[in-house]
């Protein structure tokens, strides 16, 4: 069965729907949401139940699309006072650490696909094209992991690891461009590559500071009637900013990363409801890309790349990603040896290294079908080893923190606007030997207890009201100038 404009919603609607319960029973055994997401693509696929789904243009689309919303929503999340510490270490991974790892993997490639007893040959300069598709760790997968099992990582190792995955598309993007261009024998001089990865840089990230301060100015200066519009009109500008940067040759994903993080740190109004909204979206497109890559694949062309497939996945694992980490950290004395093995192993790669291995089957390089499908057989096997791993192995190496509490028990938030801050306080024994009122109750100056929660009853405050042991109060204060 093929998809058309018939019956698009239906299979749709049916795919997401069984994707979101089987992840459920996944995450019981702690096995990564977005593992289910590509494995239910290939249950239904033409190996599967025999959705037909063959069109890499499509699915190239629908990953950029999806790629837009994630690492915008991942720039949002993203604190500059939490990155400040460690945006060197972060930004050397995702530059430095992407080509090292792109080099090693491809000169080894080239290596194995020599041997006379493997079927699958490939020159150096494919061999380092299927590398250049795989050097970036996947932002989808690595914010997805590290936010839903809510890790708290020592030595700022949790704001580095999503500064990288959010920062080191660009640079795995544009090898793999600069690779294609080479390996379809275009007249490419090397001055030209330099130049164009500069500009695609330095264009990129200019493009995304400027839209980003120019998208704060809209949100908060526009005066929409219905509050739900503004996380769609930022959605438009995210759309805007990527298209732009990408068709005046700059980095669009950088570009879009970047007014993530100057939108998510800075004053705006309602950001409680475009937080809602892009949360709520990031999931739902990344499930629609794994779903889309997953019915892309066909799974028994897998068997034949197994073999080569295992050896360079887990070359990638064990040598090439450590070997890159540990240069790029050598200089940062401050981390200890069981902080840079355990970046090692969060070099997760899912949806943007199979986005990035359709390029080739669009441009029609050689052998660009054995590049597909020996990246979908490794990011398999990343996820499956690394992805269900990191929990424990934070564990083991001793570097989980207790979690953080965030927001209150309330769920209430106070529009940015408002220079004051909510947190809640449980009632205590302590607490009441002045008194049981509300009054006799020793708070700081400028602090008020808004609502009174007492089990599932609700009370509104005043001096009279009793307290009882176990009341949680709302209590709102003036932020400190």
């Amino acid at each position: 069965m093929e998809f058309n404009a018939e019956n698009i919603l239906l299979l749709g609607a049916i795919l997401v729907f069984c994707s979101i319960l089987i992840s459920k029973t996944g995450y019981r055994f702690g096995i990564p949401s977005l593992l289910v997401f590509l494995l239910v693509g290939m249950l239904f696929g033409s190996d599967g139940l025999g959705l037909q789904f063959g069109n890499s243009g499509q699915a190239q689309f629908i990953g950029m699309m999806a790629l837009s919303i994630i690492l915008f929503s991942g720039g949002v999340d993203t604190k500059i006072k939490e990155i400040r510490p460690v945006f060197t270490p972060g930004i050397l991974l995702a530059t430095v650490g992407v080509f090292l790892t792109a080099i090693l993997t491809g000169l080894f490639i080239f290596y194995i696909s020599q041997w006379t007893n493997l079927s699958i040959k490939m020159s150096l300069v494919v061999s380092l094209l299927l590398a250049a598709t795989m050097s970036s760790t996947d932002s989808a997968s690595v914010f997805s992991i590290l936010r839903s099992q809510k890790l708290n990582l020592k030595y700022n190792l949790r704001p580095m690891l999503e500064l990288e995955s959010g920062s080191n598309d660009p640079m795995a993007y544009m090898l793999t461009i600069v690779l294609i261009q080479l390996a379809t024998a275009n007249d490419t001089s090397i001055t030209d590559i330099i130049t164009h990865f500069l500009f695609q840089f330095i264009f990129g990230g200019l493009a995304g500071f400027g839209i980003g301060k120019l998208m704060v100015w809209i949100n908060n200066r526009i005066n929409l009637s219905n509050t739900s519009l503004y996380p769609i009109l930022i959605l438009s500008i995210v759309f805007f900013t990527f298209t732009v940067t990408d068709l005046m040759k700059g980095n669009g994903y950088l570009a879009v990363y970047i007014a993530g993080i100057v939108l998510g740190n800075a004053k705006i109004v309602n950001r409680k409801e475009t937080q809602t909204f892009f949360d709520g979206l990031t999931w739902l497109v990344q499930i629609v890309m794994f779903l889309a890559l997953g019915l892309l694949v066909n799974p028994h062309e897998l068997i034949s790349v197994a073999p080569l497939s295992l050896l360079i996945g887990l070359f990638m694992m064990i040598i090439a990603r450590p070997l890159s980490v540990l240069i790029c950290l050598l200089p940062f004395r401050y981390l200890p040896k069981q902080a840079c093995v355990f970046t090692s192993w969060v070099g997760l790669r899912g949806a943007v290294p199979i986005i990035f291995a359709t390029y080739p089957v669009v441009a029609n390089v050689e052998g660009a079908d054995q590049i597909f499908n020996i990246v979908f057989f490794i990011t398999l096997l990343s996820l499956i080893l690394q992805g269900s791993t990191i929990a424990s192995f934070a564990r083991k190496l001793h570097l989980d923190l207790p979690i953080e509490k965030t927001g209150n028990d309330f769920g209430v938030e106070l529009p940015d606007e408002i220079d004051s801050s909510l947190k809640d306080l449980t009632v205590t024994e302590e607490m009441l030997e002045n008194g049981e009122r509300l009054a006799d109750m020793q708070l700081p100056k400028g602090t008020l207890v808004m609502i009174i929660k007492r089990g599932d009853e609700y009370i509104v405050p005043n001096g009279s009201v009793s307290l009882h042991i176990g009341d949680k109060l709302l209590l709102i204060s003036k932020n400190p100038t």
